[in-house]
């Protein structure tokens, strides 16, 4: 049986998670870059701000609760360094 209200522990798919919200995002802003439609572009705006938030809230919540608890990240730039180069 399914259990859809689990945390999720394996950091390969925190981790996948997150780049579903930066795919979100970034076809949510080529859709507002491209259609002039005012009910498509509000449409596009709101999904926007929820996957940027929901990003945010990866980056400085989920990182720090379920992947690594001994780092903590004060800025994106920071969290990127730590991406790119691991923890140090």
């Amino acid at each position: 049986m399914l259990n859809i209200g689990r945390d999720l522990k394996s950091k390969w798919a925190i981790y996948l998670k997150a780049v579903m919200f930066i795919v979100v995002l970034s076809l949510a802003i080529a859709l507002n870059l491209v259609d002039t439609r005012l009910n498509v572009r509000l449409l596009s705006v709101g999904i926007i701000i929820w996957a940027s938030a929901r990003l945010y809230y990866f980056m400085f919540y989920v990182i720090e609760r379920y992947v690594d608890s001994e780092f903590r990240f004060s800025s994106v730039y920071s969290f990127l360094v730590y991406l790119l180069n691991g923890k140090k």
